[in-house]
């Protein structure tokens, strides 16, 4: 059995998890009925988890987006599609391992699937670096979806970042102005795009391939300007003072949904999407098939208007005391 990383606030319900275990080995090593016990202590450690991940503070959501088991890109398109074959490279020399895509096929419609990968301990994330993509890994994100637009797939995209690679090879390479292409031209595809942000969506990094029809987000993800450590940094020159940035920056999903930035949260089970990743990938499927199915009914020009419109709305706001306009005299 995969024992879990258990995070900071999931300490109560370690001796709970080590009575069960203990109860499950007693009824492997002998013939004594045990059923009845072990149904009451999992009850309770179910309630216990459900209380616990029902209160979260932001910065508490922050270690549950960023948790090491919890499901990666390449996780959900294996669980969600019945085919795929990922693509590689951007045909300018590189290829990304931060980004991954390919053309996959969910029920019976094909469409092209990318998104940040991190990896699961030290040596793939290193590989990976952390989920942190190149000017290359973004160029390769838009070549595919150039591919989805000319074939007339829909996009689905998985944010899962703490942001674009920030070194100075990124920057030589034109790490802004990739990620602005790829601003300008999702704007212009086609075809449906749904993005989901399945972990940590931080800065230009998860916007690069964030311009969609549909932002979804699941329950215990984030979705930041910059990484709450980042912005105690600069407004207080303390990086400990993260929690308090946290819950000044509105990075959670219902915080965001009121904002109008991201259309939908989707439920996460109890414990989080790592504690049960087949039901959390079944959510998944369910709400990227309805938003597909709603997108569709659209026209072209409709859902690029619809697009544009929607961005565009971001950031305005209404002073709570409408003012005289200013006379000149």
């Amino acid at each position: 059995m995969v024992r879990r990383a258990l995070l900071d606030f999931e300490k109560p319900l370690v001796e709970l998890e080590e009575q069960i275990e203990q109860i499950r080995q007693l009824a492997r090593d002998s013939e004594v009925d045990v059923s009845q016990q072990l149904l009451q202590l999992e009850t309770l450690a179910t309630r216990r988890r459900d209380e616990i991940f029902r209160s979260l503070t932001p910065a508490q959501k922050i270690q549950v987006a960023r948790h090491p088991q919890r499901p990666s890109c390449l996780d959900y398109i294996q669980l969600i599609t019945e085919a795929w074959v990922e693509l590689h490279g951007d045909r300018r020399g590189s290829d990304d391992k931060a980004l991954v895509g390919g053309v996959g096929r969910i029920g019976d419609q094909s469409v092209v699937l990318l998104g940040h990968q991190k990896g699961r301990d030290t040596k793939e994330n290193v590989a990976r670096n952390f989920g942190m993509a190149s000017p290359g890994g973004y160029r390769k994100a838009l070549r595919l979806m150039e591919h989805a637009d000319r074939f007339r797939l829909p996009i689905i995209s998985f944010i899962d970042t703490p942001g674009a690679y920030a070194g100075l090879l990124a920057e030589e390479q034109g790490q802004g102005e990739a990620i602005a292409v790829n601003l300008r031209e999702m704007f212009r595809l086609r075809v449906p795009i749904i993005a989901t942000v399945i972990g940590e969506g931080g800065s230009g990094g998860a916007l690069g391939i964030g311009v969609a029809d549909r932002l979804l987000m699941f329950e215990h993800s984030v979705y930041t300007v910059a990484s709450p450590e980042a912005c105690a940094s600069i407004l207080w020159r303390d990086a400990a003072k993260a929690s308090v940035a946290a819950e000044a920056l509105k990075i959670t999903g219902p915080d965001l949904l009121q904002l109008g930035v991201i259309d939908a949260v989707l439920l996460e089970p109890s414990g989080g999407n790592h504690w049960a990743p087949l039901q959390a990938a079944e959510t998944l499927k369910e709400a990227i098939q309805a938003n597909l199915a709603e997108l569709g009914a659209l026209s072209e020009s409709q859902r690029i208007e619809s697009r544009y419109s929607k961005f565009r709305q971001m950031g305005r706001f209404l002073d709570a005391v409408a003012t005289e306009p200013a006379r000149i005299a």
